[in-house]
């Protein structure tokens, strides 16, 4: 392949010095602010993955925006008139680069090429096509030349003929940070902790509180059997846990913590000081029943002026297709679970078994009355998709998100950036039950939520590990 050839398709780097990364259309969609978080080395965006941003550029959904918010800024990146496959220079240092892969010409001229067109012979896949500029990048330049992709099928072609690749790093957080719920333990000496008991308070130097952050809830320990829980507020000082006897919903069931964990997060949900609170808990740990029976609490309570309830639309298998109904019909399926704990907490005690439920129907009707309907009426509690959040400025409420795991951190920082003052905002989820395919347990908008903004005085983390809905729920979400 000629030199002017190989430099009008981009393959040539404009400097053997950095590393070449090969970015993938996911990645770009993932994180459209990636295009400046590589430094000083050398990006290259191949045509095929302008192409493939084409597709989703009209969405009108979170990875539609982001689609068309990575075409404006190539756009303002490529606007000084140079050849944009020579390499345009970044603000961190490095160059942006345009790839052509042209199968009539480069095909001919590249024997890796040809090789890799045997083992991937299909040239009309997108990905085939961005890994064969990847080889082509690879055989021309004596810098290394990285495949970035959020894709493990891609990953996994790439390995196999002997292409580096990596996934996007900037946002996952430590392997650590999600492997464990245990709370942590801080070593007291027992009158350390006979007086933390009677005052409520305790002052701990540094070196033995060290790594642990601001509103981090740790069990004082003073021996084997002799422990407390405690948070460290924000002047540094080791506080008791203050929550009451149980949640009391007025005309429905009051909730009382089952175990250390939900006693946490209540003690966090119920604090006017703290303003976000994250939560990490896998099936059946009562995680969205405890932030729902806290915010119906503080809403009765009159501490806010109304508790909403949202969920991103993200299903588990099979889509059911178009509803029908009106648009509360259509959304009624993926928010059926808040309605569950709402009925849980609000309906009042009747007799149980198969009479009830003939009681309920001839009192109710086809179209009866729940407790809690007047309230939505009203707008006092809202339950709602997460998609119609963009725009809004929510002042003065009780927000929980569940399955926040589910959300992109650009989709987190939209819903925590909607939150105006005198709101609470409480994200819960399992980082290890993920449906959406562009995160994973290490990227997704809950962890990352909670990775960035640890350690502020208005955020806490609590992580519940002890399942409480059933003995069944419980040992299947251990040993399944």
């Amino acid at each position: 392949m000629s030199k002017s050839r190989i430099q009008d398709f981009g393959i040539a780097a404009p400097s053997g010095t950095a590393k070449n990364f090969v970015l993938d259309t996911n990645v770009l969609l993932h994180d459209p602010g990636c295009l400046s978080r590589f430094k000083d080395n050398h990006l290259c965006i191949p045509a095929d993955v302008l192409a493939e941003l084409d597709k989703f550029k009209g969405e009108q959904s979170e990875r539609g925006a982001n689609a068309r918010r990575v075409h404006r800024r190539l756009t303002e990146m490529f606007s000084s008139g140079e050849n944009v496959t020579r390499g345009v220079p970044t603000d961190g240092g490095g160059t942006i680069r345009l790839v052509i892969y042209d199968p009539a010409f480069c095909e001919e001229n590249s024997k890796e090429l040809s090789q890799f067109l045997r083992i991937f012979p299909d040239r009309g896949q997108v990905d085939h096509r961005i890994l064969a500029a990847t080889v082509l990048l690879k055989e021309h330049n004596e810098a290394p030349v990285i495949l970035v992709t959020k894709d493990l099928n891609m990953q996994l072609k790439a390995k196999a003929v002997g292409i580096s690749c990596e996934d996007y790093l900037n946002d996952k957080v430590d392997p650590s940070e999600v492997s464990s719920y245990d709370m942590r333990s801080v070593e007291v000496d027992p009158s350390e902790l006979q007086r933390f008991a009677s005052s409520g308070e305790l002052i701990i130097e540094h070196p033995r509180r060290k790594e642990i952050v601001l509103n981090q809830y740790v069990l004082l320990k003073a021996g084997e059997k002799q422990t407390m829980p405690a948070r460290l507020d924000s002047e540094g000082t080791f506080v008791r846990l203050q929550i009451p006897e149980v949640l009391r919903i007025p005309d429905g069931h009051n909730l009382k913590p089952l175990n250390l964990g939900q006693k946490c997060l209540i003690d966090a949900l119920l604090n006017p000081d703290i303003s976000l609170v994250t939560c990490y808990g896998q099936a059946g740990t009562g995680k969205t029943l405890v932030a729902v029976a806290a915010g119906l609490h503080e809403m009765f309570n009159r501490r806010y002026n109304g508790l909403t309830v949202s969920r991103p639309v993200i299903s588990m298998g099979d889509q059911l297709g178009f509803l029908p109904g009106s648009l509360d019909d259509k959304m009624r399926p993926w928010l059926q679970p808040i309605y569950d704990a709402l009925d849980l907490l609000m309906q009042p005690d009747s007799q149980q078994g198969p009479r009830r439920k003939q009681q309920k129907k001839e009192n109710l009707g086809e179209g009866g009355s729940k407790p809690y309907d007047e309230l939505i009426e009203r707008g006092i509690i809202e339950i709602e998709a997460l998609c119609y959040i963009r725009g809004r400025s929510i002042p003065n409420r009780f927000f929980i998100l569940d399955e926040a795991q589910q959300l992109t951190p650009q989709e987190a920082k939209t819903v925590v950036t909607r939150m105006s003052r005198g709101s609470k905002l409480v994200l819960v989820g399992d980082p290890a039950q993920i449906d959406n395919p562009y995160v994973d347990s290490r990227s997704n908008g809950l962890v990352f939520t909670r990775n960035r903004l640890k350690g502020q005085p208005f955020s806490a983390h609590i992580s519940l590990s002890r399942g409480e809905r059933s003995p069944l729920a419980e040992a299947g979400a251990q040993l399944m």
